[in-house]
């Protein structure tokens, strides 16, 4: 039949693993406990969060009597120091012991608030924050991998100096409880007799893991955590890298028409300027990836009388806006690569030019959105080729790709001198059909009243 002593420290290291594993799914502690700067009011939530735990850890083992693994006093006041320093050691500490105090175990806060302390004191001992997070209580191959394999001599001698920590913080419990009577301190001590020393030793070890298991358990979620959030800075990068090269794009095409306009027309080339600044203002004023199709739409004017000014007569645009669409969000700079291919590769070679049609619509709980033109087209295995080639089409995919992770469809639909469609279809919230026609209706029938001017007018 086992020792009941090792049942006892075992159980103990279960609960110490089980109150780590509920304390990492509290909101506020996983916040608190993923930062190394904290205000004071989030170190005392964290202090709070350590009382509240490990103080009822104590209550269960005095209610119970008999259930004496449930008490991880001196463990949770060891993880609050070493986790939030002094304030949150010197406030978890003592109200983790309270329950033992009102229950006549008068020296546990003076060992808690001792072992917080130290505890706080060897945070500030690491060179470095991350060394806190790799105690282990498998020291021996981390010590050998440290000192033989990465030669990070600092790190190994702080693994040694914490493990010395813990079992410090041991002995000074056991020594307080061969000095004082058991109804002062609790204390899980082995009975005199055979073993004796194997069983203080399992003690010790159990001390050990009841501290290393929950820092491997909350290091194991900050990792997770900070991988999430390395996933989604390089998913912004990625973004941001893909809008620069569209925008660069649009510019040195814009900008040759104004040069070729400065001699030719130079009253035309001021229109154009004005309205180019127009749109240098907007694309500076915001750097939100995602923007109301409405938003959209009045860019695309703008570029629109840019290339009107240009085309003349030979520009005409067709819009089918559905008033419902007009707020649902969508990437910024989606259309504007669509329409300046239809007019650049659609309509720019042929003589008695041509109209772009730009329509929106709602299918359920997607976006559908399309551009076509009756441009010269292409043969079905040129257009096959365009992603991948041309900057405007090939970036609008990626970043739908990005942004939407094969959420979305991007067809292109092409005849030879019959022209070229794209049509995108993009997911819609669920349910935002109905609040977008209550909100945005009488401001539609204002934006599609002025969508398209008479052809050869500038807006």
């Amino acid at each position: 039949m086992p020792n009941p002593l090792l049942v006892t420290l075992l159980v103990k290291i279960g609960v110490a693993a089980a109150i780590a594993s509920f304390l990492i799914r509290v909101r506020f502690f996983s916040r608190s406990i993923m930062r190394e700067e904290r205000s004071y009011q989030e170190r005392l939530v964290l202090a709070a969060c350590f009382a509240l735990v490990f103080g009822a850890s104590v209550t269960v083992r005095i209610v119970t009597k008999s259930y004496q693994a449930a008490d991880l006093g001196l463990e949770g006041s060891f993880l609050s120091g070493l986790l939030g320093g002094y304030l949150v050691g010197l406030v978890a500490g003592p109200l983790v012991a309270l329950p033992a105090v009102l229950n006549g175990e008068y020296f546990t806060i003076v060992l808690y608030t001792g072992v917080a302390t130290a505890a706080a004191l060897l945070r500030d001992l690491a060179s470095d924050s991350e060394q806190v997070w790799q105690i282990s209580p498998f020291f021996e191959r981390s010590l050998y991998r440290l000192y033989f394999v990465e030669r990070d001599y600092p790190t190994a001698g702080y693994q040694l100096l914490a493990l010395g920590g813990l079992v410090v913080s041991e002995v000074a419990r056991q020594l307080m409880g061969s000095v004082f009577e058991a109804r002062y301190l609790f204390v899980l001590r082995p009975e005199e007799g055979p073993g004796q020393g194997w069983l203080l030793l399992a003690t010790y070890v159990a001390t050990i893991f009841s501290v290393s298991i929950p820092l491997k358990i909350w290091n194991n979620q900050r990792t997770e955590s900070k991988l999430k959030e390395q996933n989604q800075l390089l998913m912004q990068a990625r973004l941001e890298a893909l809008s620069r090269q569209i925008n660069p794009h649009f510019l040195f095409n814009t900008l040759n028409s104004v040069s070729s306009l400065i001699r030719t027309n130079p009253e035309q080339a001021r229109k154009v300027v004005y309205r180019l600044s127009h749109i240098l203002r907007r694309l500076l004023k915001t750097h939100e990836h995602f923007v109301p199709l409405r938003e959209e739409i009045s860019f695309i004017d703008d570029y629109l009388a840019i290339e009107r000014v240009r085309f003349g007569d030979k520009l005409r645009v067709e819009q089918e806006i559905a008033p419902e669409t007009l707020e649902c969000r969508v990437p910024s700079m989606l259309l504007q690569p669509l329409v300046e291919n239809c007019i650049r590769h659609g309509l720019g070679s042929k003589i008695e030019g041509g109209t772009v049609r730009l329509s929106a619509r709602r299918d359920g709980d997607t976006l559908q959105i399309t551009v076509a033109d009756d441009g010269v087209g292409m043969s079905a295995e040129k257009a096959a080729s365009l992603i991948g080639k041309g900057i405007g089409l090939t970036n609008t995919h990626q970043r739908l790709n990005v942004l939407y992770a094969g959420r979305f469809q991007f067809e292109i639909v092409t005849r030879e001198a019959e022209g070229m469609l794209i049509r995108i279809t993009i997911p819609v919230s669920p349910g935002e059909a109905a609040k977008q026609a209550r909100e945005t209706e009488p401001a539609a029938r204002d934006l599609l009243a002025t969508a398209a001017p008479p052809a050869g007018k500038p807006r």
